[in-house]
């Protein structure tokens, strides 16, 4: 990659490429719970909900990764619930570091006490990733249904943003 990627808020011209990017690893399978496509439009709410924040992760004019949080109706008011998307093949190259180290600031920014990450316990990549930021378990969950009937283990873990 070379260049360290500039993270910045995303926009809504952005929600092309973050669609774009996003279906490629729901195509791929095995590293996310989505498992149907989503389009533009999809992330346009997220751009301007209450609580929320989305940062996108850009090398040149491309975007390579994005992150956001949001409230969560299973999870406490103080917790912001955090999604982390890198472009395959990108990944190991600090994007989601950058992009996390922007997420963290605007979580403490709109108040959260901490952040929760649910990950596949199948996808040992975002494991890794989470654990690798100081996140920590809090919770498994077993047996989760998944959009297309697939059921699988999830990991819950926390960050405390103190």
């Amino acid at each position: 990659m070379g260049a360290l990627p500039l993270i910045r808020r995303a926009a809504p011209l952005d929600t092309r490429e973050m669609a774009a990017l996003l279906n490629e690893i729901i195509a791929a399978g095995g590293t996310t719970a989505r498992t149907e496509t989503v389009v533009a439009a999809d992330f346009i709410p997220l751009l301007s909900a209450p609580g929320a924040a989305c940062h996108v992760a850009e090398v040149g004019s491309a975007i390579m990764g994005f992150q956001y949080i949001e409230p969560h109706a299973a999870l406490p008011p103080e917790v912001a619930d955090i999604s982390t998307f890198v472009q395959r093949g990108k990944t190991g190259l600090g994007i989601g570091s950058a992009l996390f180290t922007a997420t963290a600031k605007a979580a403490r920014d709109l108040g959260y006490q901490w952040i929760n990450a649910t990950i596949r316990a199948d996808n040992t990549g975002g494991l890794i990733y989470y654990q690798s930021r100081g996140f920590r378990d809090w919770r498994h969950l077993s047996d989760q249904r998944l959009a297309n009937g697939m059921r699988v283990d999830k990991i819950c873990k926390r960050y405390d943003l103190d």
